[in-house]
């Protein structure tokens, strides 16, 4: 018995083996941008925004708590080996902190889920949040947003040797993957009925599933979709033109309206001197996709 159990064993590894061998790779490579062609900040001197409460407890401490995403490519993503944080709302928020006068090197990134960015902000966990934050009304009834710094949109994420699907159009019979209870997937099965949709808790393991030909496409915001391309452009493109608006923001406490309004300032002048399109040419451009014309700024009144 034992030696059959032995034998059995044996041939499940070799299937196994022979199956990946078959197949294609799961997940794209772990890399991140290149630490050397990251743009420097030059820091705000002898700033100050006393009107700004968030503004002054981080001078008190001496450094910036910023809520960010970890597992984004190329625009928040963590290295599990050294902790450090990538991409380019990691360098919107590097920026942002500059600007503010004090330097990027000091900020305290703090992961923070999608779901707990207001309760963050409003507890006062986070100084501010950047991290795919789309604005809308309903949360400026919570929290204060600057920007727009981003213009994203749905889109699709597909193989590169993909020639039957150019946008939402081609979905029918197609197997499409996006998180569970997302807008996203809640847009396709809305308006795209005859695709197959399938939901997972996170995009990677929908980009997993695509790599291995279990499901066709993968949707999502294009900045997200930009960014795993970028980690494997040879396995992956995004198609077709964005169905959505999805402007990001970056969030403050509600009615920190000096804050706000001095990220505002801090945005624009980051656009006009060239650091917001080094950034983008250092993270997300490594996908290929140019860079697009920053967004105008929304610098709406106080609630």
């Amino acid at each position: 018995m034992i030696r059959t159990a032995c034998v059995r064993l044996a041939l499940a590894v070799l299937a196994v083996v022979a199956a990946a061998a078959c197949g294609k790779e799961g997940s794209p490579p772990v890399k991140g941008p290149a630490t050397d062609r990251l743009p420097a900040y030059r820091v705000a001197q002898g700033f100050r925004l006393p009107a700004s409460p968030t503004w002054k407890r981080a001078v008190g401490r001496g450094y910036f708590v910023v809520g960010v995403k970890e597992d984004q490519p190329y625009l928040g993503q963590r290295d599990p080996a050294t902790g450090t944080y990538s991409g380019f709302d990691i360098e919107i928020a590097r920026m942002m902190s500059a600007s503010l006068g004090l330097a990027p090197g000091t900020i305290h990134f703090r992961t923070i889920a999608s779901a707990n960015r207001e309760t963050a902000l409003q507890n006062g966990q986070i100084d501010y949040y950047v991290g795919t934050y789309t604005i809308n009304a309903l949360r400026k009834k919570l929290v204060g947003f600057a920007g727009p710094y981003y213009l994203a949109g749905q889109s699709l994420l597909v193989r590169r040797n993909e020639h039957g699907i150019d946008g939402p159009q081609d979905l029918d019979g197609k197997r499409v993957c996006s998180a569970a209870g997302s807008t996203p997937y809640q847009r396709v099965r809305k308006e795209h009925p005859k695709a197959v949709l399938v939901a997972y808790d996170t995009y990677s393991v929908c980009v997993d599933n695509l790599l291995t030909y279990q499901v066709d496409a993968v949707t999502t915001d294009d900045a997200i979709l930009i960014g795993y391309a970028a980690k494997a452009p040879e396995e992956l493109k995004v198609v077709g033109r964005p169905f959505s608006k999805e402007p990001y923001g970056i969030g403050v406490p509600h009615g920190d309206n000096a804050l706000r309004l001095a990220l505002d300032d801090a945005l624009e002048a980051r656009e006009k001197n060239g650091d917001w399109k080094k950034a983008y040419e250092a993270t997300l451009g490594l996908s290929g996709v140019p860079a697009p014309t920053p967004p105008a700024i929304d610098r709406y009144p106080a609630s």
